[in-house]
């Protein structure tokens, strides 16, 4: 009986521990069916990033119970007086749509801990606010309407949660070493291992197609969280068997994992190239902000302009990437005026010239871009777009390219560009007439037809 007792005992530790311990399975997929399931997103190149939740009152910042070392008591206050009454997810969407977006994600959860969406798992959440209903569901529902792909951003950090244990980028955080064992009595993060895949199996089941799930984030070493923390690979595994053809983050973790992540993220950060894992060129999207903060900050004021923002697109398509631009509504529910005029600075713009960023890449390494001008190409079109970032006095040059070029205009009215191939030494070369006075666009794009 002693040792039936035991063996059983041995058997239950077993079943308690493989879950998180043993490796997942990931599905296989070749190199062509991941480029398939990707490919709406990689022909998209624009997408709106949304942080919201209760940092949206104190309005300084999203990370404000961190930086200001709040307790959950402290912060409560902003969920006792959460209510965005004048929150139309339609005009959200319709927004979007018009600056040339072609997707967002929005933050389910934050770091904070607050969920937007009527969780089982917790009181911690929008309808238990006086605003009183799922932010989730009006959400997917508005955005779908205006035919938009929709995804969720799911933070694995919670500084609300009493299990979750405090770490180096914790609210409560201690600057001596000893001090965590203490601070962390009694918390168990197997329970919030649990919480975590409750919650993502609630987000990838009640709200029906979710493109994109991003997970942030991971950060391993001395009083950190990594991989095991998160048991991010069965996250994984879950996530994928609810939801086949979603496409993931790399904040978990799982750089060497095989079908641990599908893209890498550089956040607020303009890459010198195309971004390379193990020496192969990978997808890639770059997230950036308006101003300096993701979360709604009513006065910082070191925000972007149109052109610079406009630059910021280009650029990251001319190196094979997408951008996925953040807004921080407002605790009332609206994206604020400044972020208004930046996405109808980018619609205006897109309205006109999305065709040399959707479905479009970096140019073939035989093109050689002139000073001051971005290149894109679409390899279906066969068509080379180049971006003028700054205008120049009626005349622009191509290097060799004589024998490549059948024919030129101005993307923003389909007007001709009239061209001349160079003489001698530079025979190969062709020169474009273009207008002496700037195209009334931020940035003039020139759409090039190859042979």
């Amino acid at each position: 009986m002693k040792n039936k007792t035991f063996m059983t005992a041995i058997m239950l530790m077993c079943l308690f521990l493989v879950p998180h311990l043993a490796p997942a399975q990931f599905p296989k997929e070749t190199e062509a069916q991941k480029t398939q399931r990707m490919q709406w997103w990689t022909d998209a190149r624009f997408g709106m990033f949304i942080h919201w939740g209760l940092y949206a009152l104190p309005a300084r910042h999203e990370w404000v119970k961190n930086y200001e070392r709040l307790t959950n008591e402290q912060y409560q206050k902003y969920f006792e007086m959460f209510n965005p009454d004048l929150f139309d997810p339609h005009e959200w969407a319709k927004m979007a749509r018009a600056a040339g977006m072609k997707y967002v994600v929005l933050t389910a959860k934050h770091h904070e801990g607050f969920c937007l969406f009527d969780s089982k798992f917790t009181d911690y959440k929008a309808p238990n606010t006086p605003y009183g209903k799922d932010l989730i569901k009006e959400y997917v529902e508005a955005f779908r309407a205006e035919g938009l792909k929709v995804g969720f951003y799911y933070s694995l950090i919670d500084w609300h949660h009493p299990d979750y244990t405090i770490d180096r980028c914790h609210p409560l955080r201690q600057d001596s070493d000893t001090a965590y064992a203490r601070l962390n009595k009694g918390k168990d993060m197997s329970k919030y291992r649990e919480y975590l895949k409750n919650q993502v199996r609630e987000l990838l089941t009640n709200y029906g197609e979710i493109s994109i799930i991003w997970f942030d984030f991971s950060f391993p070493g001395k009083n950190g969280k990594g991989r095991d923390d998160w048991d991010s690979q069965n996250l994984i595994k879950l996530a994928r068997s609810l939801q086949p053809g979603i496409i993931i983050d790399d904040r978990l973790d799982l750089k060497d994992v095989e079908g641990g992540w599908d893209f890498v993220s550089p956040e607020q950060v303009k890459v010198t190239k195309w971004p390379e894992y193990n020496g192969k060129r990978v997808p890639w999207e770059t997230c950036q902000t308006f101003s300096g903060s993701w979360g709604y900050y009513r006065d910082e004021y070191t925000w972007k302009s149109p052109a610079q923002l406009l630059e910021l697109l280009i650029e990251s398509v001319s190196k094979g990437g997408n951008l996925l631009l953040n807004v921080g509504p407002t605790a009332r529910g609206v994206f604020d005026y400044r972020a208004q005029d930046r996405l109808k600075s980018m619609g205006d713009w897109m309205k006109y010239n999305s065709r040399s960023i959707y479905g479009c890449t970096e140019a073939p390494a035989d093109f050689t871009a002139p000073a001051n001008t971005l290149l894109t190409y679409n390899p279906v079109t066969k068509r080379l777009y180049v971006h003028l970032l700054v205008y120049p006095m009626g005349r622009l040059t191509l290097e060799n390219m004589a024998d490549k070029i059948k024919y030129v205009q101005l993307l923003s009215d389909a007007s001709e560009v009239k061209f001349t191939v160079g003489k001698d030494e530079n025979k190969n070369d062709v020169n474009l007439q273009l207008p002496v006075q700037k195209p009334q666009t931020e940035i003039p794009v020139l759409e090039i037809y190859l042979k």
